[in-house]
């Protein structure tokens, strides 16, 4: 299947606007490329009409003055051979060729004529049989959705891509012209979202000095843009809704400055270094609150925040719950926090290999965990000790009573502690999990149920890795009390960290 690229795809739509007068339809097409080849950035595409008379129009009909379509179609017919020479003179000139056929015949004849891409207008967009001729082709295809109710437009989605076609769908609003209060752009995205993945288009019957429109379809996402155009002459004039080359030259380079206004797509945007060094200047730099000592590690306890900051200071923005800062020599009270005076280990690394450790244990356990959660990792002895001494947990539930899943991985203990104010009762849920309580130390298995009184001393450790439910009245975070002194003096052993169900399946970032 021949497929045509649909980025930035200009569809310049003749119509019958060529009169029926062979010259006049070249003409056309030369005076609209001297304006296409300013915008190089742009795809261009020039588009005819092929209606086969002889059998389009009932035979009672024919030669009726008084239907417009008739009188229209008749006035302005064109031979197969005079068709083919504007089609050639489209493809000379550098343009993509589309076509859009009323009949099946004119479908056999875009074939004959090598177009490269089919368009299907609204009135034709629920035509059954025509669409089956059209979806046999090797063409990609553009369809317009004017006057499609939301089922129409679903069922001839399904149509073409279960035939896996290269196909785009186009907002239109069939009325000639269109009135500024119906052109409906929002629909633009609506079918971004509806159908995902599609090339979006407008295709436009608009007054032909309308410029504000294409700007807005840009920033809607539309790749594709559709407009009718004429040439005024001495001897022919132009319709409401067809655009002149001076106009389609307003049109493009409106366009145009909508493209640079909304910027890259599907990525997120460079950040230039004018905005950096301006966003910089209004950041908050850190400042010592009292003076530290060399070795002493600096904590928000002892750190402020405030403008103005200085080049190689720490700012705001650099401190996270993973960094933590080492002074390696005495800092005076007030004094801005450099990054040349202080040892900086990022310890996100760190915090990422335990996350993967914890994560793969769940996959493994297949233990069900709500959509969105907050894990606390409890570093006891610190985080570089995180695999001998701590534990993980994950709160579900802290009313009057509490649910909480925790995590032991293989080796890791919790260190001996007491509640006085909470009584809990563990399930264990995957692996083995040896508890100590009340010095008596025993191991469970999968399924074993446990109870914790109020004021009892206990500990946990695994072989191999455990996960167990902790169901138990209100939790309270001043409620343990720990044996440890190391335990007791630090004051930053918790980290938490929020995750949806979805970190399951994905890499970590």
């Amino acid at each position: 299947m021949k497929t045509v690229n649909f980025e930035k795809l200009f569809v310049l739509e003749i119509a019958n606007n060529h009169m029926g007068d062979l010259e006049h339809g070249l003409n056309i097409i030369r005076e609209f490329k001297k304006v296409t080849k300013k915008y190089p950035d742009f795809n261009f595409a020039f588009k005819l009409q092929y209606r086969d008379l002889d059998t389009f129009i009932h035979p009672k009909y024919k030669g009726n003055k008084d239907i417009k379509y008739v009188k229209r179609f008749e006035e302005t017919r064109l031979s197969k051979e005079d068709f083919k020479k504007i089609k050639d003179e489209i493809v000379k000139m550098g343009f993509i060729s589309v076509c859009t056929p009323f009949d099946e015949n004119s479908v056999d004849l875009i074939v004959e004529h090598g177009y490269d891409i089919v368009k299907v207008a609204s009135c034709s967009f629920t035509d059954w049989p025509l669409l089956e001729k059209i979806v046999k082709t090797d063409k990609s295809v553009i369809l317009s959705t004017a006057g499609a109710c939301q089922n129409d437009i679903d069922r001839v989605f399904a149509f073409f891509d279960h035939r896996e076609k290269h196909f785009a769908f186009m907002h239109c609003v069939g009325e000639y012209p269109t009135a500024k209060e119906n052109f409906q752009l929002n629909q633009i995205s609506f079918l971004r979202k509806r159908y995902l993945n599609l090339p979006l288009g407008y295709s436009t019957h608009e007054a032909p000095g309308e410029l504000d429109s294409i700007k807005i379809a840009v920033g809607q996402g539309a790749l594709i843009f559709e407009r009718h155009v004429g040439l005024k002459t001495e001897k022919y004039d132009v319709n409401a809704y067809s655009s002149t080359p001076e106009q389609i030259d307003k049109w493009l380079a409106s366009a145009k400055e909508a493209f640079v206004m909304t910027g890259v797509v599907n990525r997120r945007r460079d950040i230039s270094e004018k905005e950096n060094a301006d966003l910089t200047g209004l950041k908050r730099g850190m400042f010592v609150k009292n003076t530290i000592r060399k070795g002493e590690k600096l904590t928000l306890q002892n750190a402020f925040f405030a403008i103005p900051n200085i080049a190689g200071q720490v700012l705001a923005n650099d401190d996270s719950k993973y960094t933590e800062y080492i002074a390696k020599k005495d800092i005076e009270k007030d004094k801005p926090v450099m990054f040349a005076d202080f040892e900086v280990n990022n310890l996100r690394e760190k915090f990422h290999e335990i996350a993967k450790k914890i994560r793969d244990l769940i996959i493994k356990s297949n233990v069900p965990l709500p959509s969105k959660f907050d894990f606390e990792i409890s570093h006891h002895h610190g985080i570089d000790n995180f695999d001998k001494i701590g534990a993980t947990i994950i709160r579900c539930i802290n009313r009057e009573y509490c649910k909480t899943i925790i995590i032991t991985l293989p080796g890791q203990k919790n260190p001996t502690h007491h509640h006085m104010k909470k009584e809990e009762t563990f399930q264990v849920l995957y692996g083995d999990l040896i508890l100590e309580i009340d010095g008596k130390e025993k191991e469970y298995k999968r399924g074993d149920i446990i109870v914790v009184e109020r004021g009892v001393k206990h500990n946990f450790t695994s072989k191999t890795g455990a996960i167990f439910e902790e169901v138990s009245t209100t939790h309270f975070k001043d409620d343990s009390y720990y044996d440890d002194e190391k335990v007791i003096t630090n004051k930053n052993r918790k980290t938490e960290m929020t995750f949806w169900s979805d970190w399951l399946q994905k890499p970590l970032e």
